[in-house]
């Protein structure tokens, strides 16, 4: 069941990377974010009843709800016009509360790709943060709208795909080139996003932007 969620965090993901390229109506992403904002409550909660009080089970559920009051926030705020400090402060805390759960994944569930992913997401809540939070937009917000869409297939589609088709196979191999490709991808897009301005379009998206 995870797995479908993790599927649908890449579909929001990309969307609302395209949301902050200009490229997606504000109103329109809203909705979506709402839609797998309730899935990735939703989802949690059942796992963690169904855990049998197993406290690692619980503790890899629990990490959902990330997402999950994050896409209902920003659903939220889309839709009723409110400033986006919020949604960037709260990305804060997600940005540090990842950082726990790579530890976690590393350490405590051996699950080395998934511990790489977290780091992904805490590099991107953080960027949310500067994004929303501190209000550090210009060229930022292409960048941190390009990183966004390309984690929502690096971390979200493609593993989901992977891991519903028994493909997810080779742990320390795929957890390597997910941290190769993310220091080059992320790397590689700064410099190529300096010259690019927000588009009317994403400017008009509203005070709170869409985050992961």
């Amino acid at each position: 069941m995870g797995n479908v969620g993790l599927l649908f965090v890449g579909a929001v993901l990309f969307m609302n990377g395209l949301l902050l390229l200009g490229k997606v109506d504000a109103k329109a992403g809203a909705v979506f974010n709402l839609f797998i904002g309730a899935l990735q409550v939703l989802t949690p909660t059942y796992l963690i009843f169904t855990a049998d009080n197993d406290p690692l089970k619980i503790l890899a559920a629990s990490g959902i709800y990330l997402f999950g009051f994050t896409y209902l926030y920003v659903g939220i705020g889309l839709l009723a016009g409110l400033d986006s400090t919020g949604v960037g402060y709260y990305s804060l805390f997600v940005a540090i509360a990842a950082l726990g759960y790579a530890f976690v994944n590393f350490r405590l569930l051996k699950d080395q790709p998934f511990g790489v992913i977290w780091l992904y997401w805490a590099f991107l809540w953080f960027l949310f943060f500067l994004l929303l939070g501190l209000k550090m937009n210009g060229h930022l917000r292409a960048y941190t709208g390009w990183v966004t869409a390309v984690q929502g297939w690096v971390t979200g589609v493609i593993p989901a795909g992977l891991l519903l088709s028994g493909y997810w196979k080779h742990p320390t191999e795929i957890a390597i080139a997910l941290a190769a490709f993310g220091v080059l991808a992320f790397a590689g897009l700064w410099p190529l996003t300096r010259s690019r301005q927000p588009t009317p379009a994403a400017r008009a998206a509203g005070s709170v932007s869409a985050p992961t």
